[in-house]
């Protein structure tokens, strides 16, 4: 009987580990406030920051981008400033492009949404895209998905990714970090 009764105990102690487990955060969404650019975004680990100088259709410019990875999915805000909003407006397709060609991809579905922004019941115009890229692209031998925001305000552009093996990535995650980006 004692036999059975530890066998019982080291069931539901192993079940008990396993719902603790299960109920820790994997994702540990926070809210991230930019110092470089007017924004928040909700990020599921704690971001790391880098600028560097990228050239956007013929404009050096610093891109700073903020990001946070988390078992192989990695979300990211880029923003940068160009000299004027009509620079920053047609700056978007190169983003996009640059993105796209980074994951040897290709755009399986893009579509313009709108974000509201403003006091006065303003409206952004937001392009996004979901592509996948080749496998082995990027050294391994998953497809990789992504999925990206681009936005310009002013002459602020803004681009927000979310990338990683196909299985991985979901499209809920993806849809969590959209939601949370807010244009202060």
């Amino acid at each position: 009987m004692k036999s059975a009764s530890r066998s019982v105990f080291s069931i539901a102690l192993l079940n008990t580990c396993l719902l603790l487990a299960a109920c820790s955060p994997k994702f540990d969404w926070r809210e991230i406030r930019s110092n470089d650019a007017p924004y928040a975004v909700a990020m599921p680990s704690k971001p790391n920051t880098v600028t560097r100088q990228i050239d956007l259709n013929g404009s050096q410019v610093a891109m700073t981008m903020t990001v946070s990875t988390v078992d192989g999915v990695t979300f990211a805000v880029g923003t940068a400033e160009l000299p004027d909003a009509t620079q920053a407006q047609v700056s978007l397709n190169s983003m996009k492009t640059a993105l796209v060609k980074n994951i040897v991809g290709t755009i399986k579905e893009e579509k313009v949404l709108t974000m509201p922004h403003g006091t006065a019941g303003g409206q952004l115009a937001i392009t996004e895209i979901q592509a996948l890229g080749a496998a082995g692209a990027n050294g391994d031998d998953q497809v990789r998905v992504l999925f990206a925001r681009f936005v310009a305000k002013d002459k602020r552009v803004y681009q927000l990714v979310v990338t990683g093996a196909e299985k991985v990535v979901k499209r809920e995650l993806a849809d969590t970090f959209f939601t949370s980006f807010k244009l202060n």
